[in-house]
């Protein structure tokens, strides 16, 4: 087993990573790179092997072999394990903190806040290597015990996108590692640095190889050629809608177990009565954060009539002060949209608010001059919309934010309800029955009161309904559910021949 140091070499304009398959790091010979760009800058971060379908093969190989050992490796050692990658993402955490600034473009503080994320979500979950519940359940028969016990599925093969580039990976693998899966991951190309770092966390601790692997490159090869491969057993996904619906159907033709984790529209209701400094708060930090590119992120601010001139004139005051540039900077409050194909798409997205006649607030164009021509940064964008408009229906994943204007808690309902997707919402109010029964009204996976779109946490469920996603969770008491089978056990001690649903109680 090679050491994955040997096998970065830094160079005056990236640093050049392989595939690491059955614990090795490897570059295949005269085998293609794709590289990874410092969105704010242009400069040069990585650079990678853009891995064929037999490299992805090879991957699920070794994933196969290493599963059997691991499985039968005891839980709690598989637990401790992680949380020794734990220990070591804290004590990388300045380094990759700042590895997900220059490769995705989040401001510092979120890219530190990422590698947290990360840190918290692995020590937590590590602690299934001591649960991995199952249940006991009483019978109908005299002396028969009846229980169910949580069992791994086996080679898992994990996609994951740019946008939380070390959090996500590291909810799919801890989880499934715990769980006592074998793994293969297959990142996002744009942030492929931040994964491979991962994978080097998890070697430095010596998981046994072939229990993680990674594949970087396309992922209509790579992608495509794990979901077919009929050892692996589950995909968990995450990503667009589009590009969902397509794995989901190719995983289908297999009757594989997929997990989607797909887009948001998101609303932010603000009724009479709330606080608005926190409101104003909330929505600049929800709309803006990671600029936009969350699928939490509230793109959508529903404003109530009595409050609505008052709020949105707050907003955009506040909204002239916001700064934007080098994410490095701890004074910017948001850096550039992650890629050129980001940025084109955002605006088109702002040109498409324009030709719908919505009233353009703030921004609205690409930043240009200075630092800014050197990387993709949009302007925080603000229109006034209508509820229909194709700005208020559909995910934008950058900074724009539509407005809409509502009478009452039930019009802000329908409004917030009213599109395809379910992930998170949120409500400002002070009357805390609107409180409660928005809990039970918006719908949504999540629901926040007093607070933006934004902040999940990692021992609660995440996920959510309609075009977000096909119903499972990550993250919390439930984040291994994806990963496991659940085995019914009957145990018969009263030596003799006993009928369920027909014979009588003693």
């Amino acid at each position: 087993m090679s050491s994955p140091s040997r096998e970065l070499v830094r160079t005056l304009t990236a640093t050049e990573y392989g595939l690491y398959i059955h614990g090795t790091w490897e570059s295949p010979p005269n085998a293609p790179r794709f590289q990874t760009k410092n969105p704010a800058t242009g400069a040069l971060v990585g650079s990678f092997v853009s891995a064929t379908a037999e490299d992805a093969t090879r991957a699920v190989t070794a994933a196969a072999q290493a599963f059997p050992a691991w499985r039968d490796t005891p839980a709690p050692h598989r637990g401790e394990l992680l949380r020794q990658v734990a220990d070591v993402l804290r004590r990388r955490k300045p380094e990759l903190g700042r590895l997900v600034t220059e490769e995705m473009g989040k401001v510092i503080e979120e890219g530190l806040g990422d590698v947290q994320e990360s840190i918290d979500f692995v020590d937590y979950i590590a602690s299934e290597g001591r649960r991995l519940a199952g249940e006991t359940v009483p019978s109908e028969l005299h002396h028969k015990f009846c229980l169910t016990v949580r069992q791994p599925k086996g080679v898992i093969a994990s996609i994951t996108p740019w946008n939380f580039p070390t959090a996500i990976p590291n909810w799919k693998i801890a989880a499934a590692l715990v769980a006592g899966n074998s793994v293969v991951l297959k990142p996002a190309s744009n942030t492929a640095g931040c994964a491979a770092e991962i994978v080097r966390a998890y070697h430095e601790v010596g998981f046994p190889p072939g229990v993680l692997n990674l594949v970087t490159g396309a992922g209509a090869t790579v992608g495509n050629a794990l979901i077919d491969d009929p050892r692996v057993r589950a995909v968990s996904f995450t990503g667009g809608v589009d590009t969902g619906r397509q794995v989901n159907v190719r995983g289908a033709q297999h009757l594989k177990m997929v997990h989607l984790e797909l887009g948001g529209k998101n609303p932010m209701i603000v009724m009479g009565d709330a606080n608005l400094d926190l409101a104003l708060d909330g929505v600049l930090f929800g709309a803006f954060g990671t600029a936009g590119q969350r699928c939490t992120a509230t793109s959508r601010l529903l404003l109530q009539d009595s409050i609505h001139d008052q709020f949105l004139a707050k907003l955009l005051e506040r909204v002239k002060t916001f700064k934007v540039g080098d994410p490095l900077d701890p004074a910017i409050d948001m850096g550039p949209v992650a890629s050129a194909d980001q940025e084109q798409k955002i605006l088109e997205y702002i040109e498409i608010g324009k030709a719908e006649g919505a009233k353009l607030l703030c921004g609205g164009q690409k930043l240009t001059g200075g630092v800014y021509d050197r990387g993709h940064f949009i302007a925080p964008t603000i229109f006034s919309v209508q509820h229909g408009s194709r700005l208020s229906l559909e995910e934008i994943f950058g900074p724009v934010l539509s407005v809409i204007r509502f009478r009452d808690y039930e019009e802000a309902v329908r409004i917030a309800n009213g599109v395809d997707y379910g992930l998170s919402s949120s409500i400002y109010t002070q009357n805390v029955n609107l409180a409660f029964r928005s809990m039970d009204d918006l719908e949504a996976g999540i629901t926040y009161v007093n607070a933006p779109t934004i902040g999940a946490e990692v021992q609660l469920p995440f996920g959510g309904i309609k075009n977000t996603g096909n119903g499972g969770r990550e993250a919390g008491s439930v984040a291994i559910e994806e990963f496991t089978e659940l085995k019914t056990v009957f145990i018969d001690f009263s030596n003799r021949l006993q009928k369920a649903q027909i014979e009588e109680s003693p």
